[in-house]
């Protein structure tokens, strides 16, 4: 028997995707066409120029596939890559550690780059420009500049906030591309093949079951494949069906949008507390008693892709639709936006 406990948000769980599902050439990489093309004419270009790719940077929501992009990238490049985040870089020193144990043609992957500290930032210019790095060493009279030479890499820098890269480091990457939601045919795509890969029956109507709750995201359609996958296991025969399915989706409290329990406190919020909008981000972080970057980065962007809410200059607006959804009588005297 399963016993319902507190059910982390997908998105903010700290399980990690299993690495044997993703991706590692762009045959099995499935959705994100455009990116895909762009990225294929500049690593071909590159290699007949015998030189490393230009500095890329993606942004987009997570899971989407960016940190899977840059190991496809090392692996069409031939290239070593090292990977890291930003707010592991916390002083220029980490940072220049880094840069130096850097060799010829080796990629550093740097993941939630918007949220490296604009000091240390700093001594990324000269490295993605030139390819050294400018020190000073000592205080006052005494001090003293040296340059470090670095060899030549490739920076690929992944953010889901483009609006706090700075203009200069932005300005640095050769490439700046966006990652968008899946469509639903691409998502049923990738649980069949995860479903190949982790030696699981399924069938098509269950496959369509978990896409339509997936928020068309690849990491939450594998997430909630191995979750089905447990039930199956312990309550039916190890099949994935859609009784099974549909049994599993609603016990973890996923509905038929991909909403869950904290998607919809933040509608009703809007709409109970604040008589459907307009409400700052603030205030509505007070009211929810989520962080600010959570409804930024986790809620907002698919309940946005939905058409749930409106962002306007005076604040989030509950639309027609989310009211709809939640069997919410609409009392506004003013027309939805």
């Amino acid at each position: 028997m399963f016993v319902k406990s507190d059910i982390l948000p997908l998105e903010n769980s700290d399980d990690p995707l299993d690495s044997t599902l993703r991706p590692k050439k762009w045959a099995n990489y499935i959705g994100q066409e455009r990116v895909k093309r762009n990225l294929r004419v500049i690593i071909e270009a590159a290699k007949k120029r015998r030189e490393p790719p230009d500095h890329l940077l993606f942004y987009g929501p997570a899971g989407l596939g960016k940190t899977t992009l840059a190991h496809i990238i090392a692996q069409e490049s031939n290239a070593n890559i090292r990977a890291t985040s930003g707010p592991i870089i916390e002083k220029s020193g980490d940072l220049v550690a880094i840069l130096t144990n850097l060799n010829e043609g080796d990629i550093l992957f740097i993941d939630e780059c918007h949220r490296i500290g604009r000091f240390v930032e700093e001594y990324l210019y000269s490295a993605m420009e030139d390819f050294k790095i400018n020190l000073i060493l000592g205080k006052g009279p005494m001090a003293k500049t040296m340059d470090i030479e670095l060899p030549h890499f490739t920076l690929i820098g992944a953010t889901t906030r483009l609006d706090l890269i700075s203009a200069p480091l932005r300005s640095r990457f050769g490439a700046i591309m966006q990652l968008n939601f899946y469509e639903p045919d691409e998502i049923e795509q990738i649980i069949r093949r995860s479903a190949k890969i982790l030696d699981i029956e399924i069938e098509e109507k269950a496959v369509s079951e978990i896409a339509k709750r997936s928020r068309l995201t690849p990491r939450i359609a594998n997430k909630l494949l191995k979750r089905v996958r447990d039930f199956a296991q312990i309550e039916g025969e190890g099949k994935i069906t859609e009784d099974i399915t549909a049994k599993a989706l609603n016990f973890l409290e996923i509905d038929n949008l991909g909403l869950e329990p904290s998607d919809k406190k933040l509608l009703e919020t809007i709409i109970k507390k604040f008589n459907g909008g307009p409400v700052g981000l603030q205030a509505l972080s007070a009211a929810t008693s989520e962080e600010q970057n959570a409804i930024l980065e986790i809620y907002e962007p698919y309940l946005t892709q939905l058409g749930l809410i409106k962002r306007t200059h005076k604040g989030r607006i509950a639309t027609e639709t989310a009211y709809n959804h939640l069997k919410i009588k609409c009392d506004r005297q003013e027309p939805l936006l």
